[in-house]
C-alpha cells in the first residue's frame, strides 16, 4: 500500500494508476468569488473561484457532514452555511469552531478554459 499526500492530510490508496484527472466544468461558469458544486466518483467536491484562482474542496463540512457549497465566500475562507464552521480554501485547514479538522483539497489545473481536479 502506499501513501499520497494531500495539501491537508493523507490517505492510504490502493497501488493502480497515479492520477485521476477528470474534467468538472468549465472555468467561465466559476465566476470569481464564487463557489459551484460538483458531482465527481469521489462524493460532491465545491469548486470556489477565489480572485480568479479556482481550487476544488469536498463539500463536506468536517463538523456535521453539510455542503459547504451552501456557505459562503469571506477572505478566502469558506464558511458554512449551518453552524459557521470555516476552512481556507487554499488548504482546507478548519480555521473556526465548531470544525476542527481540514476539509480535503484536491489539484486543479485550468487548460483551454476547462476546470479539471485530481481524484488522487
Amino acid at each position: 500500500m502506499r501513501l499520497w499526500r494531500n495539501s491537508a492530510m493523507s490517505r492510504p490508496r490502493a497501488a493502480g494508476p497515479p492520477s485521476s484527472r477528470v474534467r468538472v466544468a468549465s472555468a467561465d461558469e466559476i465566476p470569481p468569488d464564487t463557489l459551484r458544486a460538483v458531482a465527481t466518483d469521489v462524493g460532491p467536491v465545491v469548486l470556489v473561484n477565489l480572485d480568479g484562482d479556482i481550487y476544488a474542496l469536498e463539500d463536506r463540512c468536517s463538523h456535521q457532514d453539510y455542503p459547504l457549497s451552501a456557505g459562503e465566500l469571506e477572505d478566502g475562507e469558506l464558511e458554512c452555511a449551518f453552524h459557521g464552521a470555516r476552512f481556507d480554501v487554499c488548504t482546507g485547514r478548519a480555521t473556526q469552531l465548531p470544525a476542527v479538522v481540514p476539509v480535503r483539497t484536491f489539484p486543479v489545473e485550468v487548460q483551454g478554459g476547462e476546470v479539471f481536479i485530481r481524484l488522487d
